[in-house]
């Protein structure tokens, strides 16, 4: 039985609402619900309630989803099954969850840690994190236990756990390395990884990192990753990562998978007599790319010839190509040649735009030496045939140039070198008709189509995918990167690659519920759903402001990925 009832207190009269049920033979009340003075009771009715004083908003889509994707993964249990510590605090597992979690969503230096946190709803699933706890010292303290080998441990456990109950598809893996510039000094002597190198970016001035990757086809999921010496060779590189990649993968399959099942797709610059003949040793099959110099008679194979064959598959369209077979270390490889018209428009667009550029330069160099040989220019070093050529060499270093732009250089009587050059037409419609568009395959997997061959190798998009998302400044995982020794920097690349997984997985999730969306718009998306929490003013001997929480209005593809994600219920 419920009841309205009414208590007069130094001449006001208050309202309550009380429920009363038979308790022990007796009608007791069993709950109250205070209501105010009748005019408050009014003003609610109608709306007019008390106003918040104020809100708290926190960051709520993105930050609950990839913290449900790591617990689902047991993220926490199996960092702190290898690096445990006595019951105080964060956990080491909690630590590099809170900077993988960071590095998927809004990359900060450990300084900032805590500004961001504070605005997400970790704080509520890790309450023990706090400005003391989440300092830039305490990261690095749980960084230093993070052992090489307890890395591996993890990353292998992790993976196993991942691909088990995700059923990732693992015929087909990418691999590819790329390599990361960093501020460290040049005087550190203290970490070994940043060396200067030939830098991606351009940033051939900085010392840089090298992170090699294989990763699934299925939802471009990091399978395998090592962080090395940032001068190192690719090819090079290439061998001692397979073999490790080899057990690893058996290791991951567990007998689930046969390895020979596997193909393994790369780019021509890991090429080697010898890394081709450690695939056939660790009997793993290939899919990848040649240097087309090293195969001039299949790069000067014109595209009208009659032995290229129009690709009917729907994803190839206007594509062509045909296959032969040659004897590459020691063992027949399957060669398809492909021509891809799309392509040949880029690169046909891209080789005008180099002529267009060098030819300046060239009139500028000829202007140049022909004012010195007539007496205009006096000052500065006298020019050489050798320096001519070497700056020629400078000026047509691009792909194609040096034969679409013929150049010759002659002495006049006095012994000044002069420069003549002129585009050659006939040369620029042989590159076009033999060169642009064109790739060259390899392959041992000779029971496939050229079809199958070319759709393979062209997945190799997703490892290059990944890579373009982790270098983003907006949404990238890797920078800030503000670590100065080999065991931070590895654990570094531990979390960031974690931090991927997580990504990858919730993607493919998104993907196999039928949204079809970029992981840009995915994480946009989720970044703007927001908690809001409204504080009211505290009742009469209430210890606390009164709270309402909400969610910020959510658009269509907002709604379902919070049904899709089942976000709201455990949010």
């Amino acid at each position: 039985m419920e009841r309205l009832e009414a208590k007069q207190v130094k001449g006001h009269t208050y309202y309550s609402y009380s429920k009363w049920a038979w308790v022990d033979n007796r009608c007791r009340r069993v709950w109250q619900k205070y209501l105010g003075k009748l005019e408050d009771i009014v003003a609610a009715v109608h709306g007019g309630g008390p106003a918040p004083v104020s809100a708290e908003v926190f960051q709520w889509g993105l930050s609950q989803a990839l913290w449900q994707e790591a617990t689902r993964a047991e993220l926490v249990e199996h960092i702190d099954r290898h690096c445990p510590k006595r019951r105080q605090g964060l956990t080491t597992g909690q630590y590099l969850v809170i900077a993988a979690i960071n590095r998927a969503i809004s990359p900060r230096s450990k300084r900032s840690m805590w500004d961001w946190f504070s605005q997400t709803v970790l704080r509520r699933h890790l309450p023990a994190g706090s400005p003391a706890a989440l300092n830039s010292q305490r990261f690095w303290d749980h960084m230093d236990a993070v052992k090489p080998e307890a890395a591996t441990a993890i990353w292998k456990d992790l993976l196993k756990d991942v691909v088990d109950r995700e059923g990732i598809d693992l015929s087909s893996i990418c691999y590819d390395g790329t390599n990361f510039y960093t501020f460290l000094d040049t005087f550190n002597t203290r970490c070994s990884l940043a060396v200067r190198g030939k830098n991606q970016q351009g940033r051939d001035n900085l010392r840089q990192v090298s992170y090699a990757l294989c990763c699934a086809a299925d939802g471009q999921l990091p399978l395998f990753y090592d962080v090395y010496e940032g001068n190192r060779n690719d090819s090079r590189q290439f061998s001692l990562v397979l073999e490790r990649f080899h057990q690893f993968y058996r290791e991951l399959a567990g007998g689930a998978a046969v390895v020979p099942e596997t193909t393994l797709i790369f780019d021509k610059g890991n090429n080697s007599a010898d890394n081709f003949r450690l695939l056939d040793s660790l009997t793993l099959k290939f899919v990848g790319s040649v240097k087309p110099n090293e195969h001039p008679e299949l790069a000067q194979v014109p595209h009208s010839d009659p032995r290229f064959v129009v690709c009917a598959s729907p994803g190839l369209k206007g594509a062509k190509a045909f296959r032969v077979t040659k004897t590459v270390a020691g063992s027949e490889r399957v060669r398809v040649v492909t021509y891809n018209p799309n392509l040949a428009k880029t690169q046909w667009m891209t080789v005008q735009n180099d002529v267009a550029k060098a030819s300046p330069r060239l009139s500028e160099l000829q202007g140049r030496l022909a004012g010195r040989a007539a007496g205009l220019i006096k000052g500065g070093k006298r020019p050489t045939r050798a320096s001519v050529e070497q700056k020629c060499r400078s000026i047509l270093r691009r792909q194609h140039l040096k034969d679409a732009i013929q150049v010759t250089i002659e002495g006049d009587p006095k012994g000044h070198p002069q420069l003549n050059y002129v585009i050659a037409t006939d040369a620029l419609d042989r590159i076009a008709e033999t060169h642009l568009g064109k790739t060259i395959l390899i392959s041992n997997r000779s029971e496939w189509t050229d079809e199958r061959i070319i759709e393979a190798y062209r997945s190799q998009f997703l490892i290059e995918a990944v890579f373009r998302e982790m270098k983003d400044r907006m949404t990238g995982s890797w920078w800030p990167l503000n670590h100065w020794t080999d065991s931070k920097l590895r654990v570094h690349g531990l979390y960031c690659s974690m931090a991927q997984l997580l990504r990858s997985v919730m993607w493919r999730r998104i993907h196999q519920a039928g949204l079809d969306i970029s992981l840009r718009r995915l994480l946009s998306q989720l970044e703007d759903i927001r908690e809001v929490i409204n504080l009211y003013p505290k009742r009469r001997k209430a210890a606390k402001m009164r709270q309402q929480t909400v969610l910020t209005r959510m658009s269509k593809v907002q709604k379902r990925l919070v049904v899709i994600l089942d976000l709201e219920r455990k949010g």
